[in-house]
């Protein structure tokens, strides 16, 4: 597993439940593999207890099916899953960029995402999927940040597992990688504040998935339900 070090005031439990996501989206935990309690926490230099905690939390998204006695298993990619939470992304992103329109951007977000999106395009060119995946995710923060929404962006991404997971797949699957592309023309349409153009491209951006999965589904066949 790739393991990370506790942040400051992490519970052992917030921190077996953010490596263990962590891990299946970086298919480190693949689809259909079983996992125990016990490896885990050793590996993570845990007890079992909050490892079984953050397991439960995960089985409540369906993300690991946990088999008493047994072990737990890493669930198979579901695109109906998949489905559900990028409707709530969608719902979710659409919204904030619309607000972003009507507030403007604030000068240091401005300068954080143009930095993030040069920062994108370099681990793009070395083949960096893992830290584009995090700038990825940091684009993402920033905007519900320049609109005050930190709160309702970590809430969202708590539940985002199934979506997260493809997407990272996708970054090796797909040639033709699109994510600079739509990040570079969404922050465009929000500097200038072309609230339709905003919203019509984080549509696009989110829905992506769905014109990747032929070439998701050939590079991983055994992940898939």
């Amino acid at each position: 597993m790739f393991i990370t070090e506790r942040f400051a005031n992490e519970s052992r439990r917030d921190y077996a439940l953010r490596t263990i996501k962590d891990n299946i989206i970086r298919l480190e935990l693949k689809p259909g593999s079983l996992v125990s309690e016990k490896e885990l926490a050793d590996e993570m230099g845990l007890s079992r207890g909050p490892v079984r905690e953050a397991l439960i939390e995960l089985a409540k998204v369906k993300i690991v099916e946990v088999y008493p006695q047994h072990g737990s298993i890493i669930a198979p990619v579901d695109y109906d899953l998949i489905d559900e939470a990028r409707f709530m992304r969608e719902t979710l992103e659409v919204a904030v960029v619309e607000r972003c329109c009507n507030m403007g951007l604030q000068q240091e977000n401005l300068i954080a995402l143009e930095e993030n999106i040069k920062l994108q395009q370099f681990y793009l060119e070395n083949d960096n999927k893992n830290k584009l995946l995090e700038l990825d995710n940091e684009f993402h923060r920033l905007l519900f940040y320049n609109v005050g929404l930190t709160q309702v962006y970590s809430l969202m991404n708590s539940m985002l597992v199934h979506f997260d997971r493809v997407r990272a797949m996708a970054l090796t699957a797909v040639k033709d990688i699109k994510v600079i592309d739509d990040h570079r023309l969404i922050l465009d349409a929000l500097i200038e504040r072309d609230t339709e153009s905003a919203k019509g491209l984080m549509h696009k951006h989110l829905t992506r998935y769905k014109v990747d999965k032929e070439a998701i589904s050939k590079h991983y066949p055994e992940y898939l339900k």
